[in-house]
This record gives C-alpha cells, sequence and structure tokens, in this order.
C-alpha cells in the first residue's frame, strides 16, 4: 500500500468525522478525495459515494434513531419520490449522459469534467448554507405554517436527481427542507436528514450494480473507516461549538469547490 492509498484512507476516517460532528458534508469530502487522491473515476467515485455516504449515514441515524429523535412520517412523504428520483438518475440518466457532454470548437467537456463541475457548484451552495447566520425557521408569528407534503415530496425529487448526479447525500438541501416545510425541531430535522440520506444513498447504489465494476474490498475498507470515524466525530461533537465548527467547515468547502472548478476549467 503507497503513501496515496494510506492519505486516501486517512481521509476516510475524516468523512466520518465530519458527519459526525456536524450531521453532514461527508458527501462534499467524499467525492474529491476518490477522485484526487484515490484516482478513481468520476462517474465511479458518485457511485463509491453513494455507499459510502448511506452507509456512515445509516449508523449516525441509528443514534438519533434510538432517542427518538426522526420523523418517520416525514420522512416517507420525502423519501419516497427522493428514492425513486435517485435510483432512476443513476441507472438511467448518468449512463446515458453523452461523453463529451459539450462540444464548442475544439474545446470539449468531458462527462467526468462536467460532473465535478457541477459537483463544484454544489459546494457552492452548501459552503453558502453553512456560512450564514440561519434564522429559526419552521414557525411563523402565528404558529399556523402546516406540513406541507406537495413541497416536501417536491424537494424529495429535486434533492434525489442531485444526488443521483453528483453522489452526495444532500444533507444541506434536505434540513432546510424539514425545518421550514415539515417545521420539524432542528435535532429531529437532523435525525431525520440522516436516516433519508442513508436510504436514498444506498438505493441510489443499486442503480450502479449492473452499470459499473466495484472493487468492493476498497469500498468497505474506506467504508468501515469512515463509520469509525463518525463515532469519533460524535464524540467531538460534544467539546466543540456547533455554530464555529458549521461556519469554519463551510469556509472550507468553499475554497474547495472554488479549487475544483479551476482544476478541471484548467483541464479543459
Amino acid at each position: 500500500m503507497d503513501i496515496i492509498t494510506i492519505l486516501g484512507y486517512a481521509a476516510a476516517i475524516l468523512i466520518g468525522v465530519s458527519l459526525g460532528l456536524i450531521g453532514g458534508g461527508g458527501s462534499i469530502l467524499t467525492v474529491p478525495v476518490l477522485v484526487y487522491i484515490l484516482h478513481i473515476d468520476p462517474v465511479l467515485a458518485t457511485a463509491y459515494s453513494l455507499f459510502v455516504v448511506g452507509t456512515t449515514s445509516l449508523v449516525g441515524a441509528g443514534n438519533y434513531m434510538k432517542s427518538g429523535l426522526v420523523d418517520y412520517k416525514t420522512a416517507v412523504v420525502f423519501a419516497i419520490p427522493s428514492f425513486i428520483a435517485v435510483f432512476l438518475t443513476r441507472k438511467f440518466l448518468v449512463p446515458w449522459l453523452p461523453d463529451p457532454l459539450l462540444t464548442m470548437g475544439d474545446m470539449e467537456v468531458s462527462k467526468s469534467v462536467g460532473i465535478m463541475v457541477f459537483f463544484a457548484l454544489i459546494m457552492l451552495a452548501a459552503s453558502y448554507s453553512m456560512i450564514k447566520e440561519k434564522k429559526k425557521g419552521g414557525e411563523d408569528e402565528n404558529g399556523e405554517v402546516k406540513f406541507n407534503i406537495p413541497l416536501i415530496a417536491l424537494e424529495g425529487s429535486i434533492v434525489g436527481v442531485i444526488t443521483g448526479i453528483v453522489g452526495a447525500g444532500g444533507g444541506f438541501l434536505i434540513i432546510p427542507a424539514l425545518v421550514l416545510l415539515a417545521r420539524l425541531p432542528m435535532k429531529l430535522a437532523v435525525g431525520t436528514s440522516l436516516l433519508i440520506i442513508a436510504a436514498k444513498s444506498l438505493i441510489g447504489f443499486l442503480g450502479d450494480i449492473s452499470t459499473q465494476t466495484i472493487d468492493w474490498q476498497m469500498l468497505l475498507i474506506f467504508t468501515g473507516l469512515s463509520v469509525v470515524g463518525i463515532f469519533i466525530g460524535s464524540a467531538l461533537s460534544k467539546k466543540i461549538n456547533d455554530k464555529a465548527l458549521k461556519k469554519g467547515f463551510g469556509w472550507f468547502v468553499l475554497v474547495m469547490g472554488i479549487y475544483i472548478i479551476g482544476k478541471e476549467l484548467m483541464n479543459l
């Protein structure tokens, strides 16, 4: 095992730590680690990310379930359209994307470059959601906001498509939807989000089994280390200020997203 592989596996632990600390961000790190450190093809990396993030989130969700911090009704309403969208995206849309995606004169934008740039744009959106100061959502002054089933289902479908394309769990999109549309308290939203991410990501991964050649040994080792990381992160979260940590991580994601866009555009 060379030093690069060791660094990649060490980063797997950090992915789990990020999930344990802030309840999200794992997928934002997973794809870049797989692509830039372990040199895995971006399309395959998004598939691996679904499995890694899905399994790690499932472990994290288990802790919330034991504490009664999962709203199963909301999870079902959000998850069903999301499941369908992510599975169909991985099974049909991603394999059908042309390669190159775009040709402009002598310049070609390959499928791999397109996926990484799209992923980086998602990272920028995620960084904004983590850096900005959020107001408490889910309630108006009169407490009359209703459980909006159509909007929650629509959000689930949109997040499912994004998850399918970039292999991101979409926690930064799911949690605001649960807080604002389903009126869930933040801790309940995080637990419910982890359960949705876990199920959605693992179902999405099923769409890849027949279309991708999976290195199961590497994937299981990487995932196991990520699971170890989530326990470390959960323990550390009790000692670190959540707001400061989330904002610091947001700035890190912002810089990383800009780096990926610059790197991929330089390869055109």
